[in-house]
């Protein structure tokens, strides 16, 4: 198969972080359904990862929602995708707009890191939890699950792996999972649903919560807009 290479570095430079676990979530797509349309049409080519695992970029997951909201209307995919390679010839600025409230906790190993994502999370109207050890992480998990929770892979001697599968598995949360050390491929397959090096950057940071949540301005902003 040859594969667009202009799509491939697109979606390198964008930045692959999400996981097609993570990303059939977000859209209520099957798995499979991503990997035979990437296959079949060569539109939305996610990275891949050392260990071989497909990655989507932020511009890539508004690109699937895009195909979908097309496929709502009646459209047959192969029309979809054809669509979507036109419109991606003119690309449209995102749009600013007020994301829900949420409660976001930050399960960290380091009080400096904490507070500063808690600092960016509060800035754009999240409410935040932090705790700065794993039994206490997991006991909120399991008495009062939040709406996302961002893991330190190293927290508590690096006990992040347990929480990863914990909020993924038990308390049904989307998770990030971060770390100084580049643990990439560990954490999708321990459940997380993206994985952010430290430091890290505060846009990504900022995005990457809308996006699992839901609500992003910038997936809320319709590629068809004129």
């Amino acid at each position: 198969m040859q594969y667009d290479l202009s799509l491939m570095e697109r979606a390198e430079e964008d930045g692959g972080v999400y996981s097609i676990g993570a990303v059939a979530k977000m859209l209520g797509l099957p798995a499979q359904t991503l990997r035979s349309w990437e296959e079949r049409y060569n539109q939305i080519v996610p990275a891949r990862s050392a260990g071989g695992q497909r990655l989507y970029s932020r511009d890539q997951v508004d690109q699937l929602r895009f195909i979908q909201g097309e496929l709502d209307r009646g459209m047959q995919p192969a029309d979809a995708h054809r669509l979507l390679g036109e419109r991606n010839r003119f690309p449209v600025e995102p749009r600013a707009g007020a994301d829900d409230l949420a409660t976001i906790l930050l399960a960290e190993r380091d009080p400096f890191s904490a507070e500063l994502s808690e600092y960016l999370l509060r800035t754009e109207g999240y409410a935040t939890r932090i705790v700065l050890d794993a039994n206490t992480a997991r006991q909120l998990l399991e008495e009062d699950p939040p709406s996302l929770v961002v893991v330190d892979l190293l927290i508590s001697g690096g006990t992040g792996q347990a929480l990863c599968r914990l909020a993924h598995e038990q308390a049904s949360v989307p998770v990030i999972a971060v770390s100084a050390i580049d643990s990439q491929d560990q954490a999708l397959e321990w459940g997380a649903d993206a994985f952010l090096l430290k430091p890290l950057d505060s846009l990504q940071f900022i995005s990457t919560v809308r996006d699992l949540l839901g609500t992003s301005a910038y997936l809320r902003h319709s590629v068809r807009a004129q």
